[in-house]
């Protein structure tokens, strides 16, 4: 009974281990250092803790009035890397909104707001 109780505890702690490290969660970006200047086309790097399914990934740019627009993203240098291409925008407030599928399944979303100035 010993051995199959420290069976079941093995078990347990390694399907939690595994759900913890399972979601790709945005480790770093580039707009911390690079923001978005208006009227003027950019491109946003996103840096995961984990490997990223970029064709089952998306991005979308919502705006005032919780408009979104789908972005389009492609495969960064480094793995765990999108790069989404923003469009030129006006001065005012917005957000990314990620739905990222982690290469092991797991789907993550997140959202990302920033300020486009003058």
């Amino acid at each position: 009974m010993k051995r199959f109780s420290a069976l079941l505890f093995l078990i347990f702690l390694t399907a939690q281990s595994s759900s913890t490290l399972a979601h790709a969660v945005v480790m770093d970006y580039s707009l911390k250092i690079a923001p978005v200047q208006a009227n003027q086309p950019a491109q946003v790097t996103l840096n995961f803790n984990s490997k990223i399914e970029v064709g089952l990934s998306q991005v979308f740019l919502v705006s005032e009035g919780d408009k979104h627009k789908t972005l389009a993203i492609h495969k960064g240098d480094q793995q765990g890397q999108i790069v989404v291409d923003i469009p030129p925008l006006t001065a005012g407030q917005y957000a990314l909104r990620l739905k990222v599928l982690a290469a092991d399944g797991h789907l993550t979303e997140d959202v990302i707001h920033f300020t486009v100035s003058q």
